[in-house]
């Protein structure tokens, strides 16, 4: 174990600074064995580093080398299992228990030795020793606690010290005296013993001489000691005269004291008196102008304002503690609670009567407005009571449930007063609407109610009001109506005045709605605020401090915010406004249902300025819910309109022409053009349109394939020729791809009818040669036809000769009578298709001489007739008729 110990010494620690103080040889508890050193060591430098380290030889060679190590001082505790019996196996318990077994239970003690006296060394005796001989532990220190611990080597290293720089000097002098103390140590020894007993001699002999000094220096103590008895006397008799002294300043000192306390409470005392009554005194003028100021006078309105605000200010006021116990302060909380009480009851009697005073001289002015579509205003009224706005936040902050009253009375007055205003404003705009109509267009766009015609008297227009906005909307605005009459018929003037009256009807009731939530908001002060936690402490302009109203003064209005409230209040003082809206929208509809697209503009110009000015704002919201009904009465119309064209009839014993749903959308879409020109609901429109072209379209099919006298290729080239021309006209984005589809429909449809109509002229010709073409396709060679015996040339010859010119021309004198009888003269489109005719004409004629070219060739048989002959033919024809 000692050639181990000293390779681990040399190849392992040596290099690290450190020495190897113990060492056993273990190997872990119940596991394969497989052992390893455990060494205890300590670092040459200081401060000492000492720890365990786990050494274990190498599997590729004879050599160490170093596993794990833990420092000392994480080591909580040492089990060495069992104190009284030899016991191979000890734990350590570091971070976790390590398990161990020992080679012998003398190396285990030997180890657990030498960590003891580590601890006891380094640590404080830190680590707990369990299980572990008492007497292994007294043996570890035979003497004293000042013996090493760690072996003689270590005290050795901790004793030596190093020679100073005189210390050098000197052994170096001496050694150059005596130059043998190299080569003869005894004889250097020798001489140093022999000069060391001179000088021991010498210092004897000095303290002998010495002793007369001696006696003399004591003899002079004596006598100092008694100038010292004598001094301490007189500083006796100092001292209790001074004792006298220092009483009476004592005296002093605690009347003094008592002065300056006596001071500091007066001083104190003082500052809560001025504090009381400069924060807690009302002046009189303030007294009598709450008691007695004149509410009506600007001037007595400002003094009342000073005072009720110098009255708040006093009644806020963060008391100190312990004034609430002060009989002065008591009767001045008195005193303000019946001020605040007696002026809050005079403002709100005094409001109370400006409201229905008001109220009824507003009213007295509502005949001067019937003669024209306006409303009254009301500035006079909002400028003279904004004077009292400071007061009525006053009273909101002191007298919560008066300013709820006075909230309510103004709501109750206000709505009674424009309720009777806004009746009378849409009766006179009815009365306008109904005249209109009346003036422009007699019955023909009245009303079917119960009398049919529209009256004067506002009783009427309200019945019928209400009979619009639940029935259907008249047959005569329809779009088969439209195109039924004529352009004149239309009276677009009369639609520009309707629009002109709804317009002036938004306008008038705009600003009036928005005069009234601006003056609500500043009167009642209903703009929202931060407000303070309960009871927290402010400053105010004058830097008094203030505390919040108690909670009984401070309770939210309806559990709501102060925009609720106003709100709350502006539907309930215009809550018949959208229901006049709707009525007049009901009506409007009632009379002309393309009344539905100017108010469809109008209001959604109206909404979309309300919410740039207040998104939340009472206008905004109401004019938004009318908008909804606006555009239900626009879908409906449009719904109307495609439902009527899909219900129309056509004449079974005239020709079909252009259908009038046809000439009805192209008039719609016009008007719409102009209605939404520069529109912010664009969008709704292409929406209807898409719809309506889409129904236009399907119906136009509908009936080509119903009619009887008209072929259906000509019902469907007319109409949709008609189509394509109405929206390249109309430039209609929205309807690019259905202008394409029209044109498309028209071609193919004029093509057709030509192809089928040019047929019956040269029938026998056309079936010969479509013999000709079959067999041909059967297989037979071009050249080899004319051996056919049913297409041979004197068959082609005796099938030409049935068809000269004078044929050719009477032929096609009956076509062109019989397209102009299926024509229609609105279209103008005769001549289009006769032209399309002539061209599809020469093409057969051309074909049918390239067949007798290829079938029959060097027969010299041609036509009856050149093709210089069809184009006089075509062109005679049209002229003669």
């Amino acid at each position: 174990m000692t050639a181990i110990k000293h390779a681990l010494q040399r190849d392992i620690f040596t290099p690290n600074d450190e020495r190897l103080l113990s060492i056993v040889n273990v190997c872990k508890a119940g596991k394969k064995k497989k052992n390893c050193f455990l060494c205890a060591t300590v670092t040459t430098e200081r401060p000492v580093q000492v720890r365990v380290v786990k050494v274990k030889k190498s599997d590729k060679g004879d050599f160490y080398k170093r596993q794990m190590a833990w420092e000392l001082r994480d080591l909580a505790e040492v089990d060495a299992k069992d104190a009284s019996k030899e016991n191979p196996e000890f734990d350590l318990h570091f971070e976790k228990v390590y398990r161990w077994v020992a080679s012998s239970t003398a190396e285990k003690n030997s180890f657990i030795s030498c960590i003891w006296k580590l601890n006891q060394r380094y640590l404080r005796k830190k680590v707990e020793f369990v299980n572990v001989s008492s007497q292994l532990l007294e043996e570890s220190v035979p003497s004293g606690e000042s013996q090493s611990v760690a072996g003689g080597d270590e005290d050795a290293l901790d004793d030596y010290q190093e020679l100073n720089a005189r210390e050098e000097q000197d052994i170096e002098g001496m050694m150059e005296v005596c130059e043998y103390a190299i080569s003869n140590a005894e004889a250097f020894a020798e001489k140093l013993s022999r000069e060391l007993q001179v000088l021991d001699g010498a210092n004897i002999q000095s303290i002998m001489a010495s002793e007369k000094q001696v006696n003399i220096l004591m003899q002079l103590l004596d006598e100092a000691l008694s100038e010292v008895d004598t001094i301490e006397g007189k500083l006796s008799s100092y001292e209790e005269m001074l004792q006298s002294v220092k009483e009476q300043m004592d005296q002093i000192s605690q009347s003094n004291r008592l002065i300056q306390i006596s001071n500091t409470n007066n001083g104190k005392l003082l500052d809560e008196i001025q504090f009381l009554v400069n924060y807690m005194d009302l002046s009189k003028g303030h007294i009598r102008a709450l008691q007695e100021g004149d509410l009506s006078s600007s001037k007595g309105i400002e003094a009342c304002i000073n005072a009720s605000e110098a009255l708040l200010q006093c009644m806020n006021v963060a008391l100190r503690p312990g004034h609430e116990k002060l009989m002065a302060v008591k009767q001045q909380q008195h005193l303000f609670t019946e001020l605040r009480d007696t002026f809050a009851r005079r403002l709100t009697n005094h409001l109370n009567n400006v409201f229905v005073h008001q109220g009824h001289d507003q009213s007295s002015t509502l005949s001067q407005h019937m003669a024209e579509l306006t409303l009254p205003k009301h500035n006079p009224l909002h400028r003279d009571l904004l004077r009292y706005a400071k007061l009525m936040e006053w009273l909101k902050n002191t007298q919560r449930e008066k300013y709820e009253g006075l909230s309510r009375t103004y709501v109750d007055y206000m709505t009674r007063l424009y309720e009777r205003e806004i009746k009378d404003f849409f009766e006179v705009a009815k009365i306008k609407m109904a005249g209109t109509t009346k003036e422009g267009k007699g019955n023909k766009f009245g009303l079917h109610g119960s009398s049919g015609k529209l009256t004067g008297s506002t009783s009427s227009l309200n019945k019928l009001a209400v009979q619009g906005s639940s029935s259907r909307r008249s047959q005569s605005s329809s779009l088969l109506d439209m195109g039924n009459m004529s352009a004149s018929d239309l009276d677009v003037a009369d639609r520009t005045k309707f629009d002109k009256i709804f317009e002036q009807v938004l306008i008038e009731l705009e600003p009036l709605c928005l005069a009234e939530q601006d003056f609500i908001s500043k009167f009642f002060k209903l703009q929202q605020h931060p407000t303070l936690a309960q009871g927290e402490v402010e400053e105010s302009d004058g830097g008094v401090p203030s505390r919040q109203p108690p909670p009984g003064e401070h309770r939210h209005f309806i559990s709501s915010t102060e925009k609720d409230m106003v709100r709350l209040m502006m539907n309930k003082i215009f809550q018949s406004i959208e229901m006049e809206l709707n009525s007049l929208i009901a009506l409007g509809d009632k009379i002309d249902s393309f009344h539905s697209l100017y108010m469809l503009v109008k209001m959604s110009h109206h909404v979309w300025t309300a919410e740039n000015v207040d998104p939340a704002s009472y206008l905004s919201t109401t004019l938004g819910n009318v908008l909804v009904t606006v555009k239900r009465n626009f879908d409906k119309c449009i719904s109307g309109q495609i439902r009527q064209m899909e219900e129309v009839k056509i004449s079974k014993k005239s020709k079909v022409g252009i259908l009038p749903f046809v000439t009805g959308f192209e008039e719609f879409a016009e008007l719409a053009e102009t209605i939404f020109r520069n529109a912010e609901r664009r969008g709704d429109l292409d929406k209807a349109y898409v719809k309506l072209i889409r129904a236009v379209f399907m119906n136009v099919e509908k009936v080509a394939i119903e009619s009887q006298k008209t072929p259906r290729d000509v019902v469907m080239m007319e109409n949709f020729h008609h189509i394509f021309s109405t929206l390249s006209h109309l430039k209609i984005s929205c309807l690019e791809t259905e202008r394409r589809e029209a044109k498309h429909k028209y071609t193919d449809h004029l093509q057709s009818y030509v192809i089928n109509s040019l047929g019956q002229p040269l029938e026998k010709l056309n079936h010969f040669f479509e013999g000709v073409e079959a067999r041909v396709a059967q297989g037979v060679r071009e050249d080899e036809v004319s051996y056919q015996l049913a297409f041979n040339k004197q068959e082609l010859r005796k099938v030409i000769k049935e068809y000269p010119g004078k044929e050719v021309k009477k032929g096609l004198d009956n076509l062109y009578k019989k397209v102009d009888k299926h024509m229609c003269e609105e279209e103008s489109l005769l001549q289009v298709v006769w032209h399309s005719m002539q061209d599809e004409f020469i093409r057969q004629y051309k074909h049918f001489e390239g067949l007798i070219g290829r079938c029959y060739p060097g027969s010299g048989i041609t036509m009856e007739f050149t093709i210089g002959d069809m184009l006089e033919y075509f062109s005679s024809i049209a002229q003669s008729h």
